[in-house]
């Protein structure tokens, strides 16, 4: 894939779903075509990714926090165009809680709570490896261009407004 996104492959992506399906299938060419397609293509490409790990902007999944260290990288790159879109994808997964908030109402109701094993899990560690960037969202934070640096801006902001989520 070049020099960007050269640990892709590194990624068991067969073994992990996304909304969309196997996550092999998509994440990967997705990535690809952020990284190294023009600026539609990449518009349309995050679109898609975002459906595939933030469905509905709010639910994660699975592959979602095995995505998210890609997001990072394709932010910090200088010729990655499309950052503002990718930084707010990146908002959208910090913000995510549905998991959370499914499985405290599930223990509630002592029936139904064996049915949110996984999904906080996914919700924390995609939550996680988004603050584990952190750095390089300030890089794009203090870059002269407003388009960038405002959305990443926005983003440290979620990031402090967001704290990790309690053990369930």
């Amino acid at each position: 894939m070049g020099s960007l996104l050269r640990s892709v492959s590194g990624v068991r992506w067969g073994e992990l779903r996304d909304a969309t399906g196997a996550a092999a299938g998509s994440i990967p060419p997705l990535l690809s075509r952020i990284a190294y397609g023009d600026e539609d293509t990449a518009r349309t490409a995050i679109d898609d990714l975002g459906d595939a790990i933030c469905a509905l902007g709010f639910v994660v999944g699975e592959a979602t926090a095995p995505t998210v260290p890609f997001l990072l990288e394709l932010v910090g790159s200088a010729h990655v165009a499309r950052k503002a879109e990718l930084l707010d994808l990146l908002g959208s997964i910090c913000r995510t809680d549905q998991w959370h908030s499914a499985a405290a109402a599930a223990a509630q109701d002592r029936e139904h709570d064996a049915s949110y094993q996984q999904q906080p899990g996914w919700e924390a560690a995609s939550r996680a490896a988004v603050y584990a960037g952190r750095s390089v969202i300030k890089g794009v934070a203090s870059s002269v261009r407003p388009e960038e640096a405002t959305p990443a801006r926005k983003l440290l902001q979620v990031m402090d407004e967001t704290p990790p989520f309690p053990e369930l």
